[in-house]
């Protein structure tokens, strides 16, 4: 069993959606595919991610340190003790050889692309839901029944008015998400606010919403957000 290759490539979202900060009609994002030896149905066992839609593609890193060294690597070495399956530890430890220990940030998302596609080939391997082998490592063998999860939405884009706000959020909910998260801090506050009445109204109450700011105000102006939303209970404001 081995890993016989690993491809990137770059994506663009080609998307006129906004946050606070900024448009994505230059985000990228990086697709990776971890391809094995091991056959199932007739095809290569392929394990896939892809690095979210809010970073930029990360290709060059992958493709000049990190890719070379698990292809390079002793395929036994990357194996599990019983040689069954891909070790995602043994194959993180190898992409970080040479590499400065605690210098993360310039690496994180390229490492942690290729991660989950390990993962993902890890259990298409052994036959299991992602979340199945994920508890049999790590939690006692106990897979989560329920896990919390909210939906990110409420982005800007040209044109768009509060009944296409709320529309969206409706589509939320009915796909049964109970929390939504929206952008804020690309409009004046005054209008971020009745955005953000109006999705109350979909939603129902402040404890079902929260808002995200991309990192976009100062101090006097996250706090001024701060004072204008409190009054709404919101369940968090995100990235002030």
């Amino acid at each position: 069993m081995r890993i016989v290759d690993i491809r990137e490539t770059a994506i663009p979202l080609k998307s006129t959606l906004a946050n606070s900060s900024f448009d994505f009609t230059e985000m990228t994002t990086s697709v990776v595919a971890v391809i094995t030896d091991v056959v199932r149905n007739g095809r290569p066992v392929c394990g896939f991610a892809f690095n979210s839609t809010g970073r930029y593609a990360c290709g060059a890193q992958m493709r000049a340190r990190f890719i070379p060294r698990i292809l390079c690597a002793d395929p036994g070495s990357l194996l599990d003790d019983a040689g069954d399956n891909l070790d995602p530890t043994k194959i993180l430890n190898c992409m970080m050889r040479r590499e400065k220990a605690g210098g993360h940030s310039e690496r994180s998302i390229a490492i942690g692309t290729i991660e989950v596609a390990v993962w993902d080939a890890v259990a298409k391997i052994a036959d299991k839901p992602l979340h199945v082998v994920l508890a049999e490592r790590f939690n006692g063998g106990k897979p989560a029944k329920q896990v919390f999860c909210y939906v990110g939405g409420g982005w800007y884009w040209p044109g768009q008015t509060i009944r296409d706000l709320q529309e969206e959020m409706r589509r939320h909910l009915d796909a049964g998400y109970t929390m939504v998260k929206m952008k804020v801090g690309g409009l004046p506050l005054e209008d971020d606010v009745r955005r953000l009445e109006a999705v109350l109204e979909v939603v129902g109450s402040g404890e079902n919403l929260a808002v995200d700011a991309n990192c976009k105000f100062g101090r006097d102006e996250a706090l001024r957000y701060a004072r204008a939303l409190a009054p709404f209970n919101l369940r968090w404001f995100e990235e002030p």
